[in-house]
């Protein structure tokens, strides 16, 4: 059966927040284990979503995204990371950055765990719907790891390219920061960011799904 518009925000928002607030809690967590305690400091290493949630790319875009269709897109208030903080700036900014995609790939096995448990569960009112959110939360967790990988700046996947580039490379790819948005925009508009990274967050979805024989 066709779901309603309300049905569709009813099954996507709590796997859409959390996806997105955890992954940028993770990034805080391992940066105060690394040395730098500016999140904490500024009251954003909790797992608490109110303090993530930026109206637009949190709630706006996801929704409008969820209506059109296509990939699911949008994002946290990011965690504040100073990285003259780490103990070890360069290297450490790997992990750092890894933490956020990592935290959805965690998240996309939890979410496949909640469908294994809904067929295990008898039939009731509340198995449907957990299939249906735990499905929305391994799609998003999948779709967001493979987006964050991408080695853009100021994405997760350009913080780890740089952490690991011969420092010239890695000046002259940090220097595309600034204009890294712009760059995922153009990529989303021109369809050419489904085809870079579907692949990936296809492949993602498969290995969650099968590891719970789904």
């Amino acid at each position: 059966m066709e779901l309603t518009l309300i049905q569709k925000i009813a099954i996507f928002a709590i796997p859409v927040i959390f996806a997105i607030t955890l992954h940028e809690a993770a990034h805080g967590y391992i940066a105060l284990r690394f040395g730098d305690a500016t999140a904490k400091m500024m009251g954003r290493l909790t797992l608490n979503p109110i303090k993530h949630i930026d109206p637009i790319g949190t709630i706006l875009v996801p929704a409008l995204t969820i209506m059109l269709g296509g990939i699911l897109f949008g994002w946290a208030k990011p965690v504040p990371v100073n990285f003259s903080n780490l103990r070890r700036p360069k290297k450490d900014m790997l992990w750092v950055a890894a933490a956020g995609p990592a935290a959805n790939l965690v998240m996309a096995l939890f979410w496949a765990a909640v469908i294994k448990l809904a067929h295990i569960l008898p039939m009731s009112s509340y198995t449907k719907p957990m299939v249906l959110m735990g499905a929305a939360g391994v799609s998003i967790n999948a779709i967001l790891a493979a987006l964050n990988l991408l080695p853009v700046p100021p994405l997760d996947g350009g913080r780890i390219a740089v952490s690991l580039l011969p420092p010239r490379l890695a000046y002259t790819l940090a220097r595309l920061e600034p204009y890294g948005m712009f760059i995922l925009v153009a990529l989303l508009f021109t369809g050419v960011l489904g085809i870079v990274i579907g692949p990936f967050y296809s492949a993602i979805e498969r290995i969650a799904y099968s590891l719970f024989g789904l």
